[in-house]
């Protein structure tokens, strides 16, 4: 009877140990196993200031919730602030002395267009004055040629006795009236062709105002250069007086503190690290004799070993174009000759259909369904 028993026992134990091998190994045809798998974060941040400066307050410890735009850290302003008014004062002078410049050129502007053309119509006056009096001369200068010829005619006849003494008198003095008048004339030409010397002078003097005004236009563009620089300088400055405050760029719980205050950080030091809860995946790492199969849209499940007798489930998202080792460091060198096949690993994403109780970094079991 007892060796009855033993035999059944032995049996049973056999059917049962052959029920165990064929589920597992069925378990591992029909899903794609592996424990190289991590609980990840697609919002973890590390938070630096983008300039130099002293620490002087930190809002957040390790661990603590922050909500986005939210203080974080901030960095002791004064030395760029001084800096930002120095530039500003550099400006206001720049654009006082713009202001004065282009008064003065408007001015001269101005000024000159009424000096070129007042010198212009005096100019054209006298121009024509000149030609009119230069003609009455020359008429004058006929007309004196003839006098002279009949004053010699009546010189003559008044010593043959032809004519009386009075006719000759009255030639004579007609002849000199006229010559006097023609060396007025001359005195007035004279004068009119100083007087136009002097309105070329006038308009030589608005040309050198011209040049003036060229000087000027020169000196604006440069230092509206020079004011367009500062203002650059300034906006800078504006910047990195911006860059002293560090806020939350999202939702999330502060995952490390890195420094302390007061301290002086460099530009890019890690102040916070932060971290999104809400924003998990899966990632595993499937070796390539696993990956037939396994496709985008495969149920997942996934046991966590931080969450005991708790199975999550989720759904194969995308895999990696290429191995985790084709962007290594340091590529293997097979130059030789010499050459051992490895097995590679690709990076598989899930989606997780929920994550209470999960935290990024987290080791994971997954077990990806094959079709």
């Amino acid at each position: 009877m007892a060796k009855r028993i033993g035999t059944l026992v032995i049996v049973t134990l056999v059917i049962l140990f052959v029920w165990m091998g064929y589920d597992y190994l069925h378990y591992r045809a029909a899903n794609a196993v592996s424990d190289a798998a991590f609980i990840k974060s697609d919002r973890l941040a590390i938070l630096s200031f983008k300039v130099k400066g002293k620490v002087v307050e930190l809002t957040k410890e390790a661990n603590a919730p922050v909500k986005k735009g939210e203080l974080l850290a901030r960095i002791d302003p004064k030395d760029f602030e001084v800096t930002r008014a120095k530039i500003a004062h550099t400006i206001k002078a720049l654009d006082d002395l713009l202001t004065a410049l282009r008064l003065k050129r408007e001015r001269l502007a101005q000024t000159l267009a009424v000096q070129k053309e007042i010198s212009a119509v005096n100019v054209e006056a006298i121009t024509q004055r000149i030609a009119s009096l230069a003609y009455r001369i020359d008429a004058a200068k006929r007309r004196l040629k003839k006098l002279d010829r009949d004053t010699a005619r009546y010189k003559k006849m008044l010593k043959d006795r032809l004519i009386a003494s009075g006719d000759f008198e009255t030639i004579l003095t007609e002849r000199d009236a006229l010559a006097d008048n023609i060396a007025a004339l001359r005195k007035e030409l004279g004068a009119l062709r100083s007087e136009k010397a002097k309105v070329k002078e006038a308009l030589k003097i608005a040309e050198l105002n011209e040049k003036q005004i060229k000087e000027l236009d020169k000196k604006i563009a440069a230092k509206t250069q020079e004011r367009e620089a500062r203002a650059k300088d300034l906006a800078a400055i504006d910047d990195k007086i911006a860059y002293t405050r560090l806020y939350a760029p999202f939702d999330g719980v502060i995952a490390k503190k890195f420094t302390d205050a007061p301290r002086v950080v460099e530009s890019g030091t890690p102040v916070y690290a932060l971290t999104d809860p809400k924003a998990l995946y899966c990632e595993v790492l499937l070796s390539e004799k696993k990956l037939h199969g396994v496709e985008p849209g495969n149920a997942v499940k996934i046991t966590v070993d931080a969450v005991k007798d708790r199975t999550y489930r989720g759904t194969v998202e995308s895999i990696a174009p290429t191995s985790a080792s084709t962007f290594s460091l340091v590529p293997r060198d097979i130059a030789s000759g010499e050459f051992t096949k490895l097995d590679q690993r690709f990076a598989v994403r899930i989606r997780l259909d929920e994550i209470e109780g999960l935290r990024a970094g987290m080791g994971a079991t997954v077990a990806i369904e094959r079709k």
